[in-house]
């Protein structure tokens, strides 16, 4: 099969005779540069700057090129297919992208939610493996491989990108319309649907995506929560295993208080806190092996 279009190509030239000087070699370094530099200017006259810093690193990420130019061209496509069509499509773009592809893109990140990478000549590079036997850090830059979570700051989309530290695993998050329309990804698998969201979770041991979802609408304790809360007072709790691709969703029952609900690995076994003091204290809500099939979502302790 022949390359594809994004693979750089290495031209063979006939070896100019060096001249004793070196006259002969100058000149066409000469000219490549201002091959280069004309297609940097290019670039900057299509797509600005920002994304002519990050041509390197396109060059070699087919993903990244096809988000660039479903992202730059969002006006007109939008109106052409409709917002719906736009996001059903944008969603897989994001789910395949690279940390380096979305900061290309312009999303803030977690060093800077409003603007996008001003470093590129240090973000864009290979990031470094972990020392042998340590787990990648979740990166938070400026850094090369570029940070792993991102935050759109301005457009209606309003996208949270958050990866693994090994990049592994990914969550994309769509919030636009709020916690009754926003929708989520993990390694490009829809999750959560037909749920309330939380506008973002947390990984939890670069394995389970943990993120709160609206509680029973009927339980007595419901209500508003505090100022700046996307979901009501009572929440339930949605554990993605991604190694698995099983969704668990656990749900308090009339008599449970889950205002705040986290998540704790502890050998084998994960466990859900109503609270964060309710971890503290050791009293967890409910248990499930790791290995275990999805429970009833709907399922309280007797």
């Amino acid at each position: 099969m022949g390359r594809s279009w994004w693979t750089r190509r290495t031209r063979t030239r006939d070896a100019a005779p060096a001249e004793p000087d070196g006259t002969a070699p100058r000149a066409e370094e000469a000219h490549e540069d201002r091959d280069a530099l004309a297609a940097r200017r290019h670039l900057e006259e299509l797509w600005g700057s920002d994304v002519a810093d990050w041509q390197e690193w396109l060059a070699r990420s087919p993903e990244g090129v096809d988000l660039i130019l479903w992202w730059h061209r969002r006006r007109e496509l939008t109106a052409l297919v409709g917002p719906d069509r736009y996001r059903e499509r944008l969603a897989p773009l994001l789910s395949r992208a690279a940390p380096r592809d979305i900061a290309a893109m312009g999303l803030g990140c977690s060093r800077r939610v409003d603007r996008r990478c001003r470093t590129p000549e240090v973000c864009g590079q290979d990031p470094a493996p972990p020392p042998p036997g340590s787990p990648a850090p979740h990166r938070s830059g400026p850094v090369p491989g570029a940070c792993s979570r991102f935050i759109d700051c301005y457009s209606a989309d309003e996208i949270r990108v958050h990866f693994t530290g090994d990049d592994r695993h990914r969550t994309v998050l769509l919030l636009r319309g709020g916690p009754d329309a926003a929708r989520m990804w993990v390694d490009g698998v829809p999750v959560g649907e037909g749920r309330r969201l939380d506008n973002g979770g947390w990984w939890q041991d670069d394995r389970f995506y943990v993120i709160r979802v609206g509680g029973p609408d009927d339980h007595p304790l419901q209500g508003l929560g505090d100022i700046g809360d996307w979901l009501y007072r009572i929440v339930s709790l949605l554990v993605y295993d991604a190694e698995r691709a099983v969704e668990h969703v656990f749900v308090p029952g009339p008599e449970e208080e889950w205002t705040d609900p986290v998540l704790e690995i502890r050998d084998g076994v994960g466990c859900v806190y109503a609270t964060e003091e309710a971890r503290k204290t050791g009293t967890p809500a409910r248990e499930f092996p790791l290995g275990a099939p999805t429970p009833d979502s709907a399922a309280v302790p007797d």
